[in-house]
């Protein structure tokens, strides 16, 4: 029998880098995002407009800045990869090993995990947005939303 895969320890070739002491600024989180997605490896590599409906729960103090978002098709949301390890600068792909630094990948391993999706807004009801096309874990923090003007 296998192991089961750890995908939070190092693979061959990887560098780690040192975490600062102390943050240079602060985020206000102002909801969470709900999905399938229990496992990072349960996470779609990239989100489908055609994938399953997620929740965003946006903070109540919060629910007033969502005025005049039901007019838009797709939102970007950004996001806090809260699980995701932060001290690799070279990562290497899992199966070929090939080496990239950090900074040239969409990974969620990275020094501030900051993740932006676009995804296609079903409808809004209440603070809840009801969108297609997340691919993060179920719990995530929410840092922002905007409005979406570019191609799809």
């Amino acid at each position: 029998m296998t192991q089961p895969f750890d995908w939070d320890a190092p693979r061959p070739g990887e560098v780690l880098g040192m975490l600062p002491q102390t943050a240079d600024a602060g985020l206000y989180f102002i909801g969470q995002i709900r999905t399938p997605y229990a496992r990072r490896e349960d996470c779609p590599h990239q989100g489908d407009f055609d994938g399953p409906e997620c929740r965003i729960e946006v903070l109540a103090a919060y629910q007033p800045a969502l005025l005049g978002l039901e007019k838009r098709a797709y939102v970007q949301v950004l996001y806090f990869m809260h699980k995701a390890r932060r001290d690799i600068l070279v990562q290497t792909k899992r199966g070929s090993g090939e080496a990239f630094g950090t900074f040239a990948l969409r990974s969620p391993v990275r020094p501030n995990p900051i993740a932006s999706s676009i995804v296609k807004l079903e409808r809004i009801e209440g603070a809840t947005l009801i969108v297609r096309g997340l691919d993060c874990l179920d719990g995530t923090p929410l840092i922002d939303l905007k409005p979406w003007r570019g191609p799809i």
